[in-house]
């Protein structure tokens, strides 16, 4: 009986921290979000013109063709933007794959363009899903975009301009362009025959 008594305390504290902590509480803040921020809350899903769910501005994909704005290299995965699997490279800076994987896409890159590579063309992000791109990356990436969609290279770069977003509060973070936005932009202006 005395046993009991002390137990009892515990008890009750234990299933009132559970009741407000894991159950009020997450309700309160899903609601609040719901209400304040509800594009945010859902995901930040982007859909098409039928309704359909073509990606998050949140969460990285490749795109790969020439009209394209090419994301970040990834990692996440066997071919990379994995959701599902989502992880840096795990290889260290003198690691021989890193350094080949590195060489090869700098090669590539240098096939396309002189302009200098920033450092985000290269390589991965912690997560391999990171879904923006230097404004650096995305510059360099212009001629290639304009000629495979018969645009001007002004006309890519307004588009890239609009879709650039400045560090919060003007000091927080760096500058950075959603490769989502800008290629679903794209195809607003001037479409391709089929995504690559």
């Amino acid at each position: 009986m005395n046993m009991l008594q002390h137990l009892r305390p515990a008890l009750v504290m234990m299933v009132l921290f559970t009741v407000v902590t894991g159950v009020v509480y997450p309700l309160v803040v899903t609601g609040v979000a719901q209400v304040a921020l509800p594009y945010q809350a859902n995901g930040s899903l982007l859909k098409d013109a039928h309704g359909q769910v073509v990606g998050s501005a949140l969460i990285g994909q490749n795109f790969a063709g020439p009209g394209y704005l090419h994301p970040r290299p990834s990692a996440a995965g066997t071919n990379g933007y994995d959701a599902t699997n989502s992880s840096g490279s795990n290889l260290g800076p003198m690691d021989k794959k890193l350094a080949d994987r590195i060489n090869g896409d700098a090669k590539t890159l240098n096939a396309e363009s002189s302009a200098p590579i920033p450092a985000d063309a290269v390589t991965t992000s912690g997560s391999g899903l990171d879904p923006d791109v230097t404004p650096a990356n995305a510059a360099r990436q212009i001629p290639r975009i304009a000629k495979a969609r018969g645009m001007a290279n002004d006309a890519v770069m307004a588009i890239i301009g609009r879709a650039t977003e400045q560090p919060a509060l003007g000091f927080i973070g760096q500058p950075h362009v959603n490769v989502l936005l800008v290629n679903r932009a794209l195809d607003a202006v001037r479409p391709l025959p089929h995504r690559s």
